[in-house]
């Protein structure tokens, strides 16, 4: 027996009965043909089963139907992906810090210390009590940096050092210019201290990159606070009683002694800021502002951002001739233009002013402002040459040293140029605020344009970080200098010899001016003080708010108090906002 099942013959296939008038038929598949199985088994084809227009159409209908593409009707498109988020720019990831370690309760107590301070003492003006607040905030950005296993650094050093520096010139200065630009530059020098960058974007970016610290310092505070009072809970408490204690101490025995001797609470009084009801919300104001800058300053120190790694790829490097043709003809302009000042020099000024038609003041005046900006374009013509100096070679670069190398040695004299110029128009207008400042900048370029020069020949790894520590400097001389002082020295000595002098312009000196206008005669000397004594009797600023310029104006007024005659001084041009001091005087 077979397990494979018999196959029926045809023999064997059931027949219809027979008839003799019609014939056997094959029997029709159980199956129609229009329902197949899709090819998969026995069956005919299929057939293109197109819908056929209904026989009620009219001709043109069933035509235009006809003629219409058969809209297919795809199936529905897979759902797409769902977009993922962008990242942050390449750019920002390179130079995000790494984690900053836990915050020290040392840290916290400093920043505390100097939310406190900058409530008490800051609230009366700018002075010795700029430097005392900035102290303990250094101290805490030192606790920090220790904790993350920073080391301190020679440059580091010279940054804190340089600013600290800066913010003795509100202690020794009265005038505002000098001590708004001090205050920038330590806080500029500071966050240098913080970062430690070396590279131009890193100097650029590092000075001002503690603002980026000012909410993440807080956040950072916050979490580290949170953490150690969880694990030491216990022993918080027994410090804040301690200190509760010893505040109520100080005030109930201070209170009691400051009654009993009037020296005692003379001494306290002057030693105690004074603090009102009323200035509740200024003092809440400096103590926020305290503390955001010494957590900042510390979340800085704890994980800096590294700006150093900011990518600045250089320009397309251009052939010789394209590049150093245009330097070259540059070049040639300025050696011309010095060929003319040298024989100027030589040949004296009457010629010139004679062939120019301008006085001897206009002359001076019209070419220093000039020569500033030429000396400002040369810098940024100097950095557009460096971008794109051909990189060939040992040929290369000698090229490169030797035109720019020309251009700096010529730029040099065009700064001797200018500050000859001012030099000429003080001489004939006297010194101001203005000249001296715009004097001092460019004496500043130069210095840059000496530093580019030993860059090319000592490498310019140290030339960013030079330029910065140089512009602190400047800022520093400057304050020290004290500006107003050297006008109303330089307008007295001019007065002198020429017997000019613009009282009304000293009205609207500060207190540093004071020691150099003592020297006058009368009345002079009370015409050209009275402004700065009326100011002087207006501000009533406790010890650590009141610089050495304001002390030393007030005891030289005392030992030599002014006579103020209203007639002489209206001769003089002083008049106006002064009237109330002529009564008095």
């Amino acid at each position: 027996m077979s397990d494979t099942p018999s196959r029926p013959s045809k023999q064997s296939a059931p027949s219809t009965p027979s008839n003799s008038s019609t014939p056997s038929a094959p029997s029709a598949p159980s199956t129609p043909p229009e329902q197949s199985d899709g090819g998969n088994g026995p069956g005919p084809a299929p057939q293109d089963t197109a819908p056929q227009p209904p026989a009620t159409m009219s001709y043109r209908e069933q035509h235009s139907r006809a003629t219409q593409p058969q809209r297919h009707h795809p199936w529905p498109p897979p759902p797409a992906a769902p977009r993922q988020p962008a990242g942050p720019p390449k750019w920002l990831t390179d130079v995000r810090p790494e984690p900053p370690a836990r915050i020290r309760p040392a840290t916290f107590v400093a920043a505390l210390a100097t939310a406190l301070l900058s409530a008490l003492l800051l609230g009366d003006g700018l002075g010795l009590n700029l430097l005392v607040v900035a102290v303990p905030a250094a101290v805490a950005a030192y606790f920090a940096a220790q904790a993350a296993g920073r080391r301190l650094r020679p440059w580091t050093l010279v940054w804190a050092v340089g600013g600290l520096a800066l913010l003795a010139i509100p202690a020794l200065r009265d005038a505002g210019w000098p001590t708004f630009l001090a205050c920038i530059s330590a806080l500029a020098l500071g966050s240098l201290a913080l970062h430690g960058n070396r590279t131009w974007a890193g100097v650029l970016a590092g000075s001002l990159g503690i603002c980026g610290s000012l909410g993440s310092g807080t956040a950072w505070a916050w979490h580290g606070l949170r953490e150690r009072a969880e694990v030491s809970r216990g022993r918080w408490a027994p410090m804040v009683r301690t200190t509760l204690v010893a505040v109520v101490l100080l005030i109930v025995f201070g209170a009691l002694f400051a009654s009993a001797d009037a020296a005692f609470a003379d001494l306290l009084g002057g030693l105690s800021p004074d603090v009102s009801v009323a200035d509740g919300p200024w003092r809440t104001f400096l103590f926020a502002v305290g503390l955001l800058g010494a957590l900042a300053a510390a979340r800085t120190a704890a994980a800096p951002m590294r700006w150093d790694r900011l990518e600045i790829r250089p320009g397309r490097a251009r052939g010789r001739a394209e590049w150093a043709l245009p330097l070259v003809v540059l070049n040639l302009l300025f050696a011309a233009f010095i060929a003319v000042q040298l024989a100027v020099l030589f040949g004296g000024y009457d010629k010139v002013l004679s062939e120019t038609g301008l006085s001897y003041a206009e002359y001076a005046r019209q070419g220093f402002w000039q020569l500033l900006w030429a000396t400002l374009l040369v810098l940024l013509v100097i950095a557009l040459a460096l971008r794109f100096a051909p990189r060939g070679g040992d040929r290369d670069r000698t090229l490169v040293r030797s035109v720019l190398g020309t251009l700096c040695v010529l730029t040099l004299v065009v700064v001797a140029s200018a500050l000859r110029r001012m030099d000429l128009y003080v001489d004939a207008y006297g010194l101001t605020r203005l000249r001296i400042s715009v004097a001092a900048v460019e004496l500043w370029l130069g210095l840059v344009i000496v530093l580019i020069m030993a860059a090319g020949v000592l490498g310019s790894r140290w030339l960013p970080r030079a330029v910065a520590a140089s512009a602190a400097a400047a800022v520093l001389a400057f304050g020290l200098i004290s500006p107003d002082g050297l006008v109303a020295q330089q307008n007295v000595a001019r007065y002198g010899d020429t017997g000019k002098l613009d009282v009304h312009y000293f009205q609207d000196l500060s207190a540093d001016a004071v020691p150099a206008l003592d020297t006058l005669p009368e009345p002079q000397r009370s015409c050209a003080l009275v402004g700065i004594a009326g100011r002087l009797e207006d501000r009533n600023e406790p010890w650590y708010a009141t610089s050495l310029g304001v002390a030393r104006a007030r005891e030289i007024l005392e030992d030599r108090p002014l006579k103020v005659v209203e007639s002489e001084c209206r001769k003089l041009g002083t008049y106006g906002d002064q009237r109330g001091f002529y009564d008095e005087y």
